[in-house]
């Protein structure tokens, strides 16, 4: 009966340091989604609603959006002129997705900001970017209740030869220039921090 017990005891011992690691493995992830947050640019479409014509009009403004913002940004190697670049030219973004969304026969508002957004894991490439909040320029489309679409815009890995989400040589450098080495490896990674306690389920006999 003792050995149960002091098996038992261990178990949970063990448990804690799962907990403990994991927690600390959380808090590094959550400092360096800060971190590569406040270099990169991220660029968010948000559909009318999930209608299929809602759909292709919010991939047409995608298109039209992307296109201008990557001649505006071409050059750029610095963060807070990306920044500065999105901001002076908000008038002309909305300008253009007006001018799509009424060549489509539809007249639903459009507004754009620069803001903070909660994104979820997503990967381009090879590259895998944490769930977390990060700086985007925000298209609204109408109620802006349909699904989303989004991408890096700055360094640019969405305009690529017209195959959004497609990673090139020129887009890698861009991004390793603007991470720090730690950063750039972090998101080399295929991570998965959650883990199942199922195994630990004897704890409870």
């Amino acid at each position: 009966m003792k050995w149960k017990l002091s098996l038992k005891k261990a178990a949970v011992c063990f448990a804690f340091m799962v907990i403990a690691v994991m927690a600390l493995q959380q808090y590094k992830q959550e400092e360096l989604v800060s971190s590569i947050s406040e270099k990169i640019i991220r660029f968010h479409v948000l559909a009318n609603s999930d209608k299929q014509k809602d759909q292709e009009l919010k991939l047409k403004v995608r298109d039209a959006v992307g296109s201008y913002m990557q001649t505006e940004l071409e050059g750029i190697t610095d963060p807070q002129e990306s920044r500065e670049t999105v901001l002076e030219n908000m008038d002309a973004i909305v300008k253009t997705a007006e001018t799509v969304i009424q060549k489509e026969g539809f007249s639903y508002p459009v507004s754009a900001s620069l803001s903070m957004v909660d994104f979820p894991e997503k990967t381009y490439g090879d590259y895998t970017f944490p769930e977390g909040d990060y700086e985007a320029l925000q298209l609204v489309i109408g109620q802006g209740k349909g699904e989303n679409w989004w991408c890096v815009m700055y360094p640019n890995m969405c305009f690529y030869n017209s195959v959004y989400e497609v990673v090139d040589e020129n887009a890698e450098k861009s991004l390793e220039h603007v991470l720090t080495a730690e950063e750039y490896a972090s998101i080399m990674e295929d991570r998965n921090y959650k883990v199942s306690f199922r195994w630990l389920s004897f704890l409870n006999q």
